[in-house]
């Protein structure tokens, strides 16, 4: 915010200021033109004015200072402007500052609460030592002024804007009244254009202006500017990127209008002190546009003039109604609203008389009313804004002995002069079952009809006229017309239906294709049932038509979904069993053990527990040309066909590749090579070792696979884990290998994640447990095999693979 040290009186004319850096260029003089010299006379009249209505309201100020003296001295006014001057002399205070301390002592209002507060904080940072008087003399200047011209708001904005607003930086203000049919008008202003004040003379209701946030929250409202927030208001074109501040101004808990301030520049949060001088302007504001507040009427005093014409609209409606006044607390606010009359017709939610409603205080008769959102909130809000209410179907709640009964009903809450008219139309049990059951109808598009037979007149509500396509005036369609309207094919069930219901008088039903006018055919379902008289005679039909299009639809496309989904089931059986064929073909769940030089080799291939998860988990064993014995152990990620078929591939692979004499890394080098250049890329983890029977020596390498584990002497160990990636990732990959020399009777496990992944551990834990099922095993190595699939703790129903070497 910026300040403005014009002091009352004082020019506010425009400086020239020299730019920075070099002197300020003489001003050419130029000889005065016949429109020069009468522009400057009407400045300078205009500033006398505004000098002379400074002036006026500083004096009106003294003068009130004076009375108080009077008042409090009990002297002549002679004596009290003596003792005034005395004063001043002695404080060392101007007449305006002293007179502005004077009124505050004297009238323990809003303005000399702010003064005070002032006073408290004089010296702190954020509150020079000299402000507190200016802001006190600021505020009573303007509201003498304002008391002066307590009738002519147009006065009021002026004098507010020249003696409180000005020095806080503002340079317009607006005064709007709340016109009780919502809209907004312009009832004064200062510092706008004349054109643009004439623009904004009149804001029709629901428009969204600054004034009307204002009104609908309620409170003070600060826009940092106009522009960035969106909102239209008077001289928006003139200071777009100006800021805002509007306050709500009202008596006795009813707005009467907002004043709205304009500055130049965007507006910085401003400080509390600031926030309220502003409420406290718009409190004064409020006294000269509402001078006597409503007041609460008991049962003794006379009616006012408002709420007796209120009274006798009330009693001239056919709904009923409420007049409500408000009732003040003893600080002024709304407190409560008084039910001054219940008319004739009024309904109670809790079947009370009108005599016991009238004359008390609403929230003491519906003490419900006070929740949040509630009955009493929408009542305040119409008194306080003026603007209407309207709500159907509005849940009210009564208590009844403690216990909370809820009613339905239209509400109607409008305010007249200082009262408010409240309508209140109960749902009724039997309206509430029709409505009830005219939305059923409607949901379930539903209609239905009654057909005397006797008198051929039969009744249609307006649901089936729209069922048929027929407009409300048009003929209802008779039973034995129907076939007329229905699709040929129907005729045979329509005409058993027709039989059952009009000759063997027994309830039927019938669905069939309706031709409807407008060239639509719908799917209909038409229920009926037989009336018979007194004397067992058939004299009328009763009965209901619904469109089932939507669910005749529905179930040709469920049909067609499960014909697709058999189809889809049967493909998806027929890959699994391929795959599963592939899977067995080469990864027998049992192979037969295998013998090579110096070795004993087992094999234990657990298949995933549902065919559909056919993994791609393999193992191999070879004795190459070298004499050397080939191990591996595979995994290809994914289920299915794909992994199946993935898996057949590497395995031949690394198999043929191997022939070729290459260490273990090189293998897998090439194997790497092999998997990312497939046709449908694949990823997979795989373990190769080359034993040697001469020697005893195994060289091994990884390619992101669990490392092998060593059983020797009753303790089961892991392989050093070597850095290896895993098949496929990327095109070209280096592998480490690592040299292990086996000893007599020394147990070798390759295996694959199915042996020990689990869905609620980490796979060190699982290993763990792995390692702790070897060391504890003994004996031959079938055995030992199964006993570590029977104690595997995995439960992620994947594939399994285990291979044991047993050195001789």
């Amino acid at each position: 915010m910026t300040g403005d040290s014009r002091r009352h009186g004082g020019e506010a004319g425009p400086r020239r200021t020299p730019v920075a850096g070099r002197p300020a260029a003489p001003i050419p003089h130029q000889a005065p033109t016949p429109l020069g010299r009468l522009v400057a006379t009407v400045e300078r009249l205009r500033r006398e004015v505004l000098e002379a209505q400074a002036a006026a309201d500083g004096r009106a100020l003294v003068e009130l200072a004076k009375g108080i003296l009077i008042g409090q001295l009990h002297c002549t006014p002679a004596a009290a402007a003596r003792q005034l001057d005395v004063l001043c002399r002695d404080s060392g205070m101007s007449q305006l500052e002293l007179a502005a301390d004077i009124v505050n002592q004297a009238s323990r209002d809003h303005v000399s609460a702010i003064a005070a507060e002032f006073v408290e904080r004089t010296g702190t940072a954020d509150v020079p030592a000299e402000q507190h008087t200016e802001v006190s003399v600021r505020l009573r200047t303007a509201e003498s002024g304002m008391l002066a011209a307590a009738d002519d708001t147009q006065a009021v904005a002026e004098s507010l804007l020249t003696n409180a607003l000005g020095p806080l930086g503002a340079v317009a203000v607006a005064v709007w009244t709340a016109v009780p049919d919502g809209s907004l008008a312009l009832a004064g202003h200062a510092g706008f254009r004349p054109g643009e004040a004439a623009r904004w003379r009149h804001v029709p209701p629901g428009v969204s202006t600054v004034a009307r946030l204002a009104l609908r929250e309620r409170r003070l409202v600060t826009l940092a500017s106009l522009k960035r927030e969106g909102l239209p208001s008077i001289g928006h074109l003139q200071w777009s990127d100006g800021g805002r501040m509007a306050v709500p101004t009202g008596t006795g808990g009813r707005i009467h209008g907002v004043l709205e301030i304009c500055w130049p520049q965007s507006l910085a949060p401003q400080p509390p002190q600031i926030e309220r001088q502003v409420e406290a302007l718009a409190d004064l504001c409020a006294r000269t546009m509402d001078a006597s507040p409503p007041r609460d009427l008991t049962a003794g005093e006379a009616v006012l003039p408002d709420v007796a014409e209120l009274i006798d609209l009330a009693e001239g409606l056919q709904d009923p109604a409420v007049v409500l006044t408000p009732v003040l607390d003893a600080e002024g606010g709304l407190g409560d609203f008084r039910i001054r009359h219940a008319g004739s017709r009024f309904v109670d939610p809790l079947g009370r008389p009108r005599g016991d409603v009238t004359g008390a205080l609403l929230l003491e008769a519906y003490p419900m009313a006070a929740g949040e959102n509630g009955l009493f909130d929408i009542i305040e809000r119409v008194h306080a804004t003026g603007e209407p209410f309207r709500a159907e179907r509005m849940s009210l709640t009564a208590l009844v002995d403690q216990i909370p009964l809820t009613s339905v009903a239209d509400i109607s809450v409008s305010r007249h002069g200082a009262a408010v008219l409240l309508i209140w139309r109960i749902e009724d049990e039997t309206a509430r079952l029709a409505n009830l059951l005219q939305h059923a109808q409607r949901l379930g598009r539903i209609g239905g009809f009654e057909e005397n037979l006797a008198t051929g007149e039969t009744t249609w509500n307006a649901q089936l006229y729209a069922l048929h396509g027929l407009p409300a005036t048009a003929p209802p369609v008779r039973l034995h017309e129907l076939p007329g309207y229905a699709h040929p094919d129907d005729s045979a069930a329509l005409g058993g239906f027709l039989r059952a219901v009009l000759r063997h008088r027994r309830p039927a039903s019938v669905n069939f294709r309706l031709r409807r006018p407008d060239g639509i055919t719908r799917h209909i379902r038409v229920v009926a049932e037989p009336v018979l008289d007194a004397d067992q005679r058939l004299y009328a039909v009763r009965g209901a038509y619904q469109d089932i299009s939507a669910q005749h639809w529905t179930e040709v496309a469920l049909a067609a979904t499960r014909d697709q989904l058999a189809h889809t089931e049967a493909e998806s059986a027929e890959r699994n069993r391929l795959a599963l064929q592939l899977q067995h073909a080469i990864m027998p769940p049992t192979p037969p053990a295998i013998e090579a030089p110096g070795l004993r080799i087992a094999v234990r291939y657990r298949p995933a527990e549902t065919e559909s998860l056919v993994g791609g988990d393999w193992y191999d064993t070879v004795v190459l040309p070298s004499g050397l014995i080939m191990l591996s152990v595979g995994d290809v990620a994914g289920h299915g066909i794909e992994a199946a078929t993935g898996m057949v591939v590497l395995r031949n692979a690394l198999r043929g590749l191997a022939v070729t004499g290459a260490g273990p890394a090189q293998l897998l080098s090439w194997l790497n090579t092999v998997t990312h250049h497939l046709a449908k890329h694949v990823t997979a983890t795989a373990v190769c070792g080359l034993f040697d029977p001469r020697t005893r020596v195994m060289r091994w390498a990884r390619a992101g696979h669990l490392p092998p584990v060593l059983v020797r002497a009753g303790r089961a160990d892991a392989f050093p884990l070597i850095d290896g990636l895993l098949l496929g990732a990327l095109p070209d990959v280096t592998y480490v290998e690592r040299e292990v020399r086996l000893e007599p009777d020394d147990t070798l496990l390759m295996f694959t994640d199915g042996l020990v992944e689990r869905r609620d551990s980490s796979v060190q834990d699982s290993l763990r447990h792995l390692l702790n099922a070897a060391g504890a095993g003994a004996g031959e190595l079938d055995g030992q095999l199964d006993r570590l699939l029977a104690e595997s703790r995995s439960d992620t129903d994947d594939d399994t693979c285990v291979i044991g070497i047993q050195v001789g």
